[in-house]
């Protein structure tokens, strides 16, 4: 880091820390004055263009103001530090220079990676395999905190911890937070192991936040989960609350819950609950027992896609489709080209859904790793498309896994992986020939930025569509 950029980056914490005290008093004037700020500070002129924009909505009293109220009046104020600090200008501003240089080289250039570091778990969902893993699969703790650090040597601060349950292993978690009080985490949980005392370490720590499953409601929830595993998962969201944490849901979509998890009823349910945020994510025919009569229909994925934003544009809080929204990051991220996916064996996978792999992250740096044969026989097919919203290489376009996979030679990590390759296949063709049909009306959505999403779409929502 040359002097010059040393000295920007000390004078805008300095302006956010005078800030801080300013965004607990829920006064809109102080929140349009912190995108003015960030505009200053930004060095890439897409973040000038993010924060200009994101200040139109709030002008617009559009409900990002009022989720901004949420977050920054309700967070405990260690968890409003690091949101700006490590999220905002380590993750997204001052590391986003290392990236765009190792981009411009043609190398890996993840934005975050996830980690799941041990696949074990409390319950024993129907159709889960984790039950079968024991203590010894674990990553070891050692490996764990080296791939972080050799991460932030890349410009990655953002990290997603998955498994598994991750709160199986706390402590580990926990001293993994406290080593890199610059980054930023995300867990993945179920939910069931966050008591009062958790979600008071985790807001003293600071710098991570959960992403909470649900199946839907109690019924929807217990039925696969186990009864009363929804009744826990209500009062961990308390116990995270009271306590300040910033955290959200996270849904697997199906065919048949669909409906439930894009309902108002439900969104609004979780927004009372306290969630900030949510995820989307489409059951994947993948892992050891795929069950494709599970993944939501063409018809149904496109009507969530309008629900998405309907929640964006009349609700407080930040939902994300994890398939549908590809077109505001320019598509599929795979590869190490925005993440990739390190599993409890130290496998680097391109996707947390794609279980091939060629290196092994105990055998090698990770920054060898994403240049692998396999990692750069998916960037350079990148794009599969110019619709954004077909950007997925297992279900949209499977002829572009099918092609890395056999120039990388990789190999799968886990017992029934090759399904997808084999078996499925033609589940897999007919589903993406019918999903790019639906999907070409959206063609050329390519690139586009979340905050010219919801601008335009502030005041003229579609009309819902049937499920389909």
């Amino acid at each position: 880091m040359n002097v010059r950029q040393s000295v920007r980056q000390y004078a805008a914490r300095q302006a956010v820390q005078r800030l801080l005290p300013l965004l607990a008093r829920r006064r809109d004037e102080t929140l349009i004055a912190l995108t003015q700020v960030l505009e200053r500070v930004a060095s890439d002129p897409v973040h000038k263009v993010q924060m200009q924009k994101l200040r139109e909505l709030f002008q617009q009293q559009h409900p990002a103001l009022e989720l901004a109220r949420r977050g920054f009046t309700r967070a405990h104020p260690n968890i409003r530090r690091n949101l700006l600090s490590n999220l905002v200008l380590n993750a997204m501003y001052f590391s986003g220079e290392i990236r765009r240089a190792r981009a411009q080289q043609g190398l890996a250039a993840p934005f975050t990676l996830v980690i799941s570091p041990t696949m074990r778990c409390n319950l024993r969902c129907y159709g889960c395999y984790a039950g079968e893993y024991r203590k010894e699969d674990d990553l070891p703790f050692e490996v764990l905190d080296r791939i972080v650090t050799e991460a932030k040597a890349l410009g990655t601060y953002f990290f997603t911890i998955s498994g598994g349950e991750p709160f199986i292993i706390k402590d580990q978690l926990f001293e993994l937070f406290r080593r890199h009080p610059d980054a930023c985490f995300q867990i993945y949980t179920n939910g069931t192991l966050i008591t009062q005392e958790v979600a008071e370490e985790l807001v003293a720590i600071g710098n991570a936040g959960p992403a909470i499953s649900v199946e839907g409601f109690e019924e929807e929830t217990d039925g696969r989960r186990g009864k009363g595993t929804f009744a826990k998962i209500m009062q961990a969201m308390d116990h995270l609350r009271e306590a300040g944490a910033i955290f959200g849901f996270s849904g697997t979509v199906t065919r048949h819950n669909v409906e439930i998890l894009g309902s108002e009823e439900f969104v609004d349910f979780l927004i009372e609950k306290g969630c900030m945020f949510g995820w989307y994510f489409l059951y994947m025919p993948v892992g050891r027992a795929p069950q494709p009569e599970l993944m939501p229909t063409p018809g149904q994925r496109r009507w969530l896609l309008h629900r998405t934003n309907h929640f964006r544009n009349t609700k407080p809080i930040f939902i994300a489709d994890f398939w549908n929204d590809a077109r505001l990051v320019g598509g599929c991220m795979s590869g190490g080209r925005l993440y990739a996916h390190i599993n409890n064996k130290g496998d680097l996978e391109p996707c947390v859904f794609v279980h091939f792999a060629v290196d092994n992250l105990k055998e090698k740096s990770l920054a060898e790793a994403l240049e692998s044969p396999f990692f750069r026989a998916i960037r350079k097919r990148f794009p599969w498309s110019d619709n954004m919203c077909t950007p997925c290489m297992i279900i949209d376009h499977p002829c572009i896994l099918r092609e890395a996979l056999a120039e990388g030679q990789a190999h799968p990590t886990h017992e029934g992986a090759e399904s997808i390759i084999k078996e499925l296949v033609p589940v897999l063709d007919r589903y993406a020939e019918e999903i790019n049909r639906l999907a070409e009306p959206y063609r050329g959505t390519y690139g586009r930025h979340l905050w010219d999403v919801l601008l335009e779409a502030a005041g003229q929502q579609p009309a819902d569509e049937e499920t389909g």
